[in-house]
């Protein structure tokens, strides 16, 4: 089993998983991080890459990073970011800017292309998200979401090292 396989199947292993109470953004990922009560996408993201055994690097917090916005620009300035649509990897941070404001609001779990063919759509998976509300939706989803301008695929160092030797 690949890196990507095993983080794609600790996030989905996720799926159904809510805060409670509703509308409260405390659940058990944001416990683990020591960082409970806020917005946990990318707290879901650094609990699912360490839960499967590739903890993130230290980004502000002990176990990963909370923000989507330092994050991204950290991985924009290290080199992460995957352009060509053909070499994004299974398991790979997904980060979107759901305004086109040029504020990216959320990150997922890339989990393969719809139809490999075209890569105009493709599976995550997030935490805090939903259909009613995609960057606080209290929910871990499997969703199905589209390729765009307002998509940055990342692949994380700790993913890529040694990628196919997990």
């Amino acid at each position: 089993m690949t890196k990507g396989e095993k983080i794609v199947k600790t996030a989905f292993a996720e799926v159904g998983t809510k805060e409670s109470p509703k509308n409260s953004n405390l659940q058990k990922y944001g416990e683990w991080f020591g960082y409970n009560g806020v917005a946990w996408c990318a707290i879901f993201v650094s609990w699912v890459y360490a839960m499967a055994g590739y903890p993130l690097i230290k980004m502000g917090y002990l176990k990963g990073f909370a923000g989507v916005r330092p994050a991204l620009a950290k991985y924009l300035k290290g080199g992460h970011v995957i352009t060509d649509r053909e070499k994004v990897r299974l398991g790979a941070l997904v980060f979107f800017d759901w305004n086109g404001d040029g504020k990216f609001d959320h990150v997922e779990i890339f989990n393969g292309w719809v139809n490999g063919a075209t890569k105009k759509s493709f599976y995550s998976i997030g935490g805090n998200t939903s259909k009613s509300n995609l960057s606080n939706g209290g929910a871990v989803e499997s969703n199905k979401r589209k390729d765009g301008p307002n998509v940055i695929f990342v692949h994380p160092p700790e993913l890529m090292k040694d990628y196919e030797t997990a």
